[in-house]
């Protein structure tokens, strides 16, 4: 394969995802637990708890976000510069590689754990790409005309 020319070296992409899946998380989080707040809180008073599990949760769900997608873009890129190589495999030996320092503080077992889950989901995540950019492809492939009899 050849390498992307669209995204920035390494050392930035890595910045860049951080702040990216921080975005995303906070997002998603202020929604989820501000839907959370309001349903859990009595009946009076389900705006402000609303907004204080919104203001207290969201950011805690963003940060876990950004420090997850920080750290794999950051063994991606390692990998990819240790291979040499731009394939679906950096992606899954980085997801290992985040898994398992995610979960250094549970021990061996849990690192082995989170290591080879994190693993499979990105597997999983990098065949749904290529099978749809197959299946999108064969929709555009061109076909030669039927040959004119003249």
């Amino acid at each position: 394969m050849s390498m992307d020319h669209s995204r920035d070296p390494c050392p930035w992409v890595a910045l860049s995802d951080f702040g990216g899946a921080f975005c995303m998380g906070a997002i998603g989080g202020a929604v989820w637990h501000g839907i959370k707040g309001f349903r859990n809180s009595p009946y009076g008073e389900r705006r402000v708890a609303a907004v204080v599990a919104l203001k207290t949760r969201a950011p805690v769900l963003g940060g876990n976000f950004g420090v997850w997608g920080g750290l794999f873009s950051s063994f991606d890129c390692a990998v990819k510069g240790i291979r040499k190589k731009e394939d679906p495999w950096n992606a899954i030996i980085g997801g290992f590689f985040t898994g398992g320092a995610l979960a250094v503080r549970g021990g061996a077992k849990a690192m082995r754990n989170n290591a080879i889950g994190c693993a499979v989901l990105l597997a999983v995540i990098e065949g749904v790409g290529i099978a749809f950019s197959r299946m999108l492809a064969e929709n555009t492939r061109l076909e030669a005309p039927p040959p004119s009899s003249t």
